[in-house]
């Protein structure tokens, strides 16, 4: 098996290789050419170096999609992406990048069609910014997308393309619409949605937080672990069970930010708790209010996908992958 994984070098990228290296039949078979793709030179884990290779790439850039596909790899996995407050600030930047690339790999899979019998998986990282308000109280699977982001409108033009070129033959298409990912590791980025997890990620280890919202701001969460199980588990789906609508929404939880906050008590008292700042931003605030809060995701979770039920369990998660198990 031919494997891509586009954005390697991001958060989820990153995850998904660790977890490929770990379980070396995650993706039901074993890997004989992994290629991992990024802005930034993607790490290698050990357990993959002899059958990896790095690649540094822009793939918005001529050429570069149709030099990625030229090994026709099976299954791509396609993660690149700027985040969502960064798409807001840089228009230019954000088509170019979410739009624009995407179209470029689509097309490369096709041209390379063209000359040869060739149909890979093409699992797509799509997002809950898709959907606009107004909101029913519930998001259904049959609600439409009507996005009020520069992000969402990106994210939600590439799941047209991918459901027409599955529809065609292209590519065997699958767009994972995540929910907001928490708790996220590393030092914090510019997507709006960052402060879920920096008021939870930051007081766990002894430092300060801002909290930018209300604490009444109700938000649709899944932990890292488990969006790389989305991903595993689309590239191992019999995908006749989904039909022609090709992107689902995942199962997460409701929750709100005092509910978080709430389980930071649980797991680590009043003191970490004491390390939130709260100081308003209007800018994030006005963007959030645009999120859905809650959805039924009842195609995906026919469909085999699964999420936590609680924010002790996002907690546990981050604990065990991010802290070896203990708390500072």
């Amino acid at each position: 098996m031919l494997v891509l994984i586009l954005g390697a070098a991001g958060m989820i990228g990153r995850k998904l290789v660790d977890r490929i290296a770990a379980e070396p039949k995650a993706l039901g078979q074993s890997i004989d050419r992994l290629t991992l793709a990024d802005a930034i030179q993607p790490p290698v884990p050990e357990a993959l170096k002899a059958v990896s290779k790095a690649v540094t790439m822009d793939l918005a850039n001529a050429g570069v999609a149709a030099k990625l596909i030229e090994d026709r790899p099976d299954v791509i996995f396609h993660l690149a992406a700027i985040v969502s407050g960064e798409a807001e600030a840089d228009f230019d930047k954000g088509y170019t990048v979410n739009l624009d690339g995407t179209r470029a790999l689509f097309e490369a899979i096709r041209q390379q069609r063209l000359k040869t019998e060739y149909t890979p998986r093409v699992i797509f990282a799509s997002s809950i910014a898709v959907f606009g308000t107004p909101f029913p109280e519930v998001i259904g699977d049959e609600f439409l997308t009507a996005p009020l982001t520069s992000y969402g409108t990106q994210k939600a033009i590439a799941e047209l393309l991918l459901a027409d070129y599955s529809r065609r033959g292209i590519f065997d298409g699958i767009g994972i619409r995540l929910p907001t990912i928490c708790v996220r590791p590393g030092a914090p980025n510019k997507a709006a949605s960052g402060f879920f997890s920096n008021i939870l990620r930051e007081p766990l280890v002894g430092k300060e937080a801002i909290l930018p919202v209300s604490d009444t701001v109700r938000h649709w969460f899944a932990s890292p672990r488990s969006a790389v199980g989305f991903f595993l588990h689309a590239a191992t789906l019999d995908t006749a069970k989904i039909g022609p609508r090709r992107n689902l929404t995942m199962p997460g939880l409701s929750a709100l930010v005092s509910d978080e906050i709430d389980a930071l008590r649980r797991v680590a008292g009043d003191k970490a708790v004491a390390l939130i700042r709260r100081e308003p931003d209007p800018v994030i605030e006005r963007i959030v209010a645009g999120w859905a809060t809650q959805f039924d995701a009842q195609r995906a979770g026919d469909l085999g996908f699964k999420a936590e039920q609680s924010f002790d369990e996002i907690l546990q998660v981050h604990i065990e992958d991010e802290l070896d198990g203990r708390l500072a």
